[in-house]
C-alpha cells in the first residue's frame, strides 16, 4: 500500500461511516404502497461466488445506515449479479450494496476499519476521504421499473 493509499484508509476508517453499512436489520415484505415501482440493480465487479451480494435502496435520511426501507439479496457469483428490489415507491433514492462474503449480514472490516469485503453506490459515487455524498448516489425511480449498475470497490487486498 502507498502513502497515499494508506492516507486515504486511515480517512475512510476513521470517518466510521463503514459500520453503518451492516444490514442486520434488512426489512422483507413491507406493505405495498399504491404506486410502486420496481428497481433492477446491476451490482459489477463481484469477486468471487462466496455469499450474498445486498443491496438497500436508501431515502437522505437513510443513506449509509441500516435502516434504508427497501432491500433485496442475490447469491453471489463472480462478475454481474443482479438483485431487484419490489414495489419501490417512484421518488428519489441511493442504493448501497455489499457483497457479504461470509453471509454474516455485517460489513468485516479490517484493523483500520476498511471493509474486507465489496462495497459500492449508485452513480459509483466517488468516495472522497469517507463517504459519498447522498446527492452523488442519488437516483430517481419510476414506474413501472427503473434499472441501474453500480460497481463494488475492494479496499484491501484479497
Amino acid at each position: 500500500m502507498t502513502h497515499g493509499q494508506f492516507r486515504n484508509a486511515r480517512r475512510l476508517a476513521a470517518g466510521g461511516w463503514l459500520a453503518a453499512l451492516g444490514f442486520a436489520a434488512l426489512a422483507f415484505g413491507l406493505a405495498a404502497p399504491a404506486s410502486a415501482a420496481d428497481l433492477a440493480i446491476t451490482v459489477a465487479n463481484v469477486a468471487n461466488g462466496q455469499g450474498k451480494v445486498l443491496v438497500a435502496v436508501c431515502t437522505p435520511e437513510t443513506f449509509l445506515g441500516p435502516n434504508c426501507p427497501y432491500t433485496a439479496a442475490e447469491p453471489a457469483r463472480p462478475g454481474s449479479v443482479t438483485v431487484v428490489v419490489h414495489k419501490v415507491p417512484p421518488g428519489t433514492y441511493a442504493v448501497q450494496s455489499f457483497h457479504d462474503e461470509n453471509q454474516n449480514l455485517e460489513l468485516d472490516r479490517n484493523f483500520l476499519g476498511l471493509p474486507k469485503e465489496g462495497v459500492g453506490f449508485s452513480n459509483d459515487a466517488p468516495m472522497r476521504f469517507g463517504p459519498p455524498r447522498y446527492a452523488d448516489a442519488a437516483l430517481t425511480v419510476a414506474e413501472p421499473v427503473t434499472r441501474t449498475t453500480l460497481t463494488l470497490r475492494y479496499f484491501v487486498e484479497r
